[in-house]
């Protein structure tokens, strides 16, 4: 499991498990957040197509598809 702060999540780098077409480093562009301020999805950007896509940020944690970082 990747630990992080979720507060921290803005502007950090992901990199996919298995890329999909050729998208492969993700730069997270922003945090979407509940009327309680608690953040509840976030929204990834891919850096070869610039592509955005939302998934819920627990998704980050799971090592089988996600890596902190640019390897």
């Amino acid at each position: 499991m990747n630990r992080f702060n979720p507060a921290k999540l803005y502007l950090s780098k992901w990199t996919a498990v298995h890329p999909r077409n050729r998208e492969k480093h993700f730069v997270v562009t922003r945090l979407v957040r509940d009327e309680n301020e608690n953040i509840t999805h976030c929204v990834i950007e891919a850096i070869h197509s610039k592509r955005e896509q939302q998934l819920e940020w627990q998704e980050l944690r799971r090592q089988d598809i996600w890596r902190q970082g640019w390897l």
